[in-house]
């Protein structure tokens, strides 16, 4: 065995890896699904925005979010739980107070991350007790081969990373609060930047706000 690989143990699975790996991804490499929209392996630091990945590690007084745990030797963590299934369901509810549901004409059906999420942990993409917040943008068709829904959009920061890595980095998280959208320098139209319309946006959106433009 290597110096630098640890035992841990994971719903009651002991695993094998590397000092210092994040939690989220050893658990979902050895077939062990936790919630996440933002997390990235490019990202080495991540945003650990959509606070959905909580995991319960034996010996911290509370959940912690598996995106940014490293992984130690003899660690015991669990995935499920009273704690962590409430934060789960809470952030996912307020995430999706702000997200327009329209499975049946969204591209993303059938692959959709909020789906997977919503019939992993059993919870309804719309909740009865939280009131819908959804601002109502218009959809950019601007540039040719890209529409994005800012409606659509959960924040998860996937597409700025990105746009940085293989575009042009013109894609950023702007304002606070109910404010906070993806947008791009002084909130121009996408075709009216310095867009190449590399696609590498569309590749990484997890949920369709971000989709090739069929019209063009």
């Amino acid at each position: 065995m290597m110096s630098n690989q640890i035992t841990l143990t994971i719903d009651n699975k002991e695993i094998q890896t590397r000092a210092g790996e994040k939690l989220l991804w050893v658990a979902l490499k050895n077939g062990i699904y936790i919630p996440h929209l933002c997390a990235m392996h490019e990202r080495l630091t991540p945003f650990a925005a959509c606070r959905l990945c909580f995991v319960k590690v034996e010996g911290k007084p509370y959940p912690v979010t598996a995106c940014t745990e490293p992984a130690s030797d003899g660690m015991v963590v669990h995935t499920r739980g009273e704690q962590v299934d409430e934060l789960v369901k809470v952030g996912f509810q307020l995430i999706m107070s702000n997200h327009k549901i329209d499975c049946k004409n969204c591209s993303a059906n059938g692959s959709c991350e909020l789906q997977k999420i919503s019939k992993e942990r059993k919870i309804p993409l719309k909740s009865k007790k939280l009131p819908s917040l959804i601002h109502n943008l218009p959809v950019d068709d601007s540039k040719e081969g890209i529409l994005y829904d800012p409606n659509k959009c959960v924040l998860c920061g996937r597409c700025v990373i990105a746009c940085r890595n293989e575009g042009e980095g013109i894609l950023g998280l702007a304002h606070r609060g109910f404010e906070r959208m993806l947008t791009t320098f002084n909130d121009a139209p996408l075709g009216e930047t310095e867009c190449t319309g590399c696609g590498s946006c569309v590749k990484v959106c997890p949920v369709g706000a971000r989709t090739e433009n069929e019209n063009t």
